[in-house]
């Protein structure tokens, strides 16, 4: 008798050893399961706001997410909606150890879960200055545990691209001053005019309801053309922007080919969805077995003009007007 309880203390102490262990394996939350066991990876995609280069964005990632075997039951898309507090709950649930990877489009949603200082590698979308935002301190070594793309705006081509096509003598720069990344571009922006000799003035615009208003403004100074640059709040109102400036023939050249389709004449840019597909690839290194800081961060360069058909109507110019080395693809109805 005494030989069996033994053994049946034996037997019971070796079950609570294995329970013990078990425990501690799920002490940080549900495992998803390794990166290659594509059933139970959860994979999380997160932006500030929406619009539709972020939307573009979000379908590229997406669609080359199931071209590398995930599906819809890995991806938890999850929008701020322009929430701070929203964004901040999405980053504590996102980073609790039960995602494998997270991907964030555009710069404020990297900063909130860069400075959350997680475990979780994160893979960025479209983020204009990521040294400057404080992302990474050096594109070829990502020393945050997050690397991805960047859509540097090529400003200087932008306004040789205006320059070529509608000579200006005073532009005028509209922007929020609510974006890093927008109020990046509007700097650049004015350093090459400044080194240029060109003249410029600018208005801020920090709530979509205070477009129209900046843009009498600009108009009212006599400027010959406005260059917008990826600030979400403009591009909340820029078909009001769009709508007094061709009624004043004034040109809109912007950073975006969204932009261009919500109405802007034209610019020089990336194709969204691809820089979409492209984060992905390079979130598969990551998943066949480099370390973050082995995958350099990339700037995706130029993919064609843009030009908006409507506005270049109304503005009484040509497709042989546009003077470009690139492709010219024209948008609009």
């Amino acid at each position: 008798m005494r030989k069996m309880k033994k053994f049946l203390s034996v037997v019971l102490a070796a079950a609570m050893v294995a329970t013990m262990f078990t425990a501690c394996g799920s002490s940080e939350g549900e495992s998803s399961g390794e990166l290659g066991d594509k059933t139970n990876t959860k994979i999380g995609i997160v932006s500030m706001i929406e619009n539709g280069a972020f939307t573009d964005m979000r379908d590229g990632i997406v669609e080359q997410l199931k071209e590398e075997g995930y599906t819809d039951d890995n991806i938890d898309y999850q929008c701020a909606a322009g929430d701070a507090t929203a964004l901040s709950s999405i980053v504590s649930n996102m980073t609790d150890g039960t995602y494998e990877m997270i991907f964030t489009i555009a710069t404020p949603a990297t900063q909130a879960f860069v400075n959350a200082e997680s475990d979780t590698p994160v893979f960025f979308c479209a983020v204009s200055a990521p040294e400057a935002a404080g992302i990474l301190t050096d594109m070829e070594t990502p020393d945050k545990n997050a690397t991805g793309t960047s859509n540097a705006i090529p400003v200087s081509t932008i306004f040789e691209l205006a320059q070529a096509t509608t000579p200006a003598k005073k532009y005028g720069l509209i922007y929020s001053g609510n974006e890093d990344g927008a109020t990046d571009t509007i700097e650049q922006a004015k350093t090459y005019l400044q080194e240029q000799g060109i003249e410029f003035v600018e208005k801020t615009a920090p709530t979509s309801s205070d477009i129209e208003t900046a843009t009498n403004a600009l108009v009212s100074e006599g400027v010959d053309a406005i260059f917008v640059p990826n600030d979400s709040i403009i591009q909340d109102g820029v078909t009001k922007l769009v709508e007094i400036c061709n009624e004043n023939k004034i040109p809109t050249y912007c950073s975006s080919a969204t932009t261009v389709a919500s109405g802007c004449f034209a610019t020089v840019a990336i194709d969204d969805k691809g820089i979409g597909k492209k984060t992905v690839e390079m979130a598969m290194e990551y998943v066949d077995g480099k370390e973050v800081q082995d995958i350099p961060a990339q700037v995706v360069g130029i993919d064609y003009c843009s030009v908006n058909t409507n506005t270049m109507e109304a503005l009484g110019l040509t497709k042989d007007d546009i003077n470009t080395e690139y492709e010219i693809v024209e948008l609009g109805e």
